[in-house]
């Protein structure tokens, strides 16, 4: 049975990534995670303001308010992820001081508008390192999604990472790596819990049921940047064998012009895409790719939520061996696994599950009921876990 509205608690989310709407092309996983905890939290969400959006807004049960920080016709840091925005362009850097002012004000704003009995901060670095500064008492879980976590080493940054931790209630991360990674900041091991962000099955169900897998389709999808590896995929066409149906290329980022002139008429760059036209690619693929590496500046994925949507759509994995991924794919199991960066055994696993078209579908079912383990259902009961105790501290 559903609380009443007027008597939920109150949960103060902050992100710097989150949709102007539904289903927009932008990464949904905290939208996901938050529509999940409304029906026993009334959930407000302050997240920076992005082309499209609009300063107050409900999407579904979530209340968004969103700060500007920047005169808008400049303003394009938290389009997409800061690290990499400020990596691609070095002027952004002149927004950074007023995004963390701005950020720092909606939050205390926040806090005395709503009175929020709990917080839950995504990334240590910027959202928990201000949430830290500005909302006093308020007792705060914090998610560190990777780029926070394994970027920014400073050792400055470093020593806020470390405060950020310990103040926290408890900290959640994406990977059993990432775990190990926060205990060298001192978290201490009662207080991390591995939880990665939740896959949203509805669309990806329905687009299974009216979709028809195109034999030899290969489908990649991330964020156009370093750590995600599609760089490895373009090298990788060369040395193939055998010719895929099509290569796809779901995502956007400032690696995207290289990346287009690179492939040349072999790959299809379809750009971000929504919610339920994601999904569709997904159920059209036979193979899914994830070859990620470790970016020069330390930045590597933690579990993409885009991994775990492609196992949930029976899709046949080929993924890096690298932390995080590791956790879900066993190699022969649920999927292949190859070397980071090794754009010679990319080309040897495409190879492999083209030329074998039952080992593409036995993989794929396997991958399925890995994932089934992760749903956005599955993950909110734990953060429900998380916030009962932070607010029972």
């Amino acid at each position: 049975m559903r609380p009443d509205p007027d008597l939920r608690p109150t949960l103060l989310v902050a992100a710097s990534t989150f949709p102007a709407e539904a289903g927009d092309g932008t990464p949904g996983f905290v939208l996901d995670l938050a529509t999940a905890l409304s029906d026993e939290y009334r959930v407000v969400v302050v997240a920076p303001m992005t082309k499209g959006a609009r300063a107050h807004q409900r999407i579904g049960d979530v209340e968004v308010r969103r700060y500007g920080y920047f005169p808008a016709r400049w303003r394009d840091l938290a389009d997409g992820a800061i690290v990499d925005n400020l990596k691609a362009k070095r002027s952004r850097w002149l927004q950074v001081p007023f995004f963390f002012v701005s950020m720092a004000a909606a939050l205390r704003r926040e806090r005395r508008r709503s009175r929020p009995d709990v917080a839950l901060l995504h990334w240590i670095i910027p959202q928990g390192a201000v949430g830290q500064l500005v909302l006093g008492d308020l007792p705060r879980v914090v998610t560190t999604l990777g780029g926070d976590l394994y970027a920014l080493r400073n050792p400055l940054l470093q020593a806020v990472k470390r405060s950020v931790i310990r103040s926290a209630a408890s900290v959640t991360c994406m990977s059993t790596d990432m775990a190990r990674e926060l205990g060298k900041l001192g978290a201490r091991d009662d207080q991390v819990h591995v939880v990665p962000m939740g896959v949203d099955l509805d669309p990806i169900t329905r687009a299974v049921e009216r979709e028809s897998r195109v034999p030899g389709r290969v489908l990649f999808v991330g964020r156009l940047v370093e750590k995600k590896g599609a760089i490895v995929l373009i090298d990788a066409l060369d040395r193939m064998t055998t010719s895929p149906t099509e290569v796809a290329v779901v995502g956007d980022g400032p690696l995207r012009p290289q990346l287009e002139a690179r492939a040349g008429s072999a790959v299809t760059f379809l750009g971000a895409r929504g919610k339920e036209a994601l999904a569709s690619e997904y159920a059209k693929a036979a193979i899914a790719l994830y070859p990620s590496v470790p970016a020069a500046n330390g930045d590597r994925d933690g579990l993409p939520v885009a991994l775990l949507e492609a196992m949930s759509a029976g899709c046949a994995i080929v993924a890096s061996a690298v932390p995080g991924i590791v956790d879900v794919v066993e190699d022969g199991v649920n999927g292949l696994l190859v070397a980071p960066g090794d754009a010679d055994a990319l080309a040897a696993a495409i190879d492999r599950l083209l030329a074998d078209p039952a080992l593409a579908e036995r993989l794929g079912r396997a991958a399925a009921e890995t994932a089934a383990a992760h749903t956005v259902d599955a993950v909110a009961d734990r953060y429900r876990t998380l916030l009962t105790a932070a607010r029972a501290r």
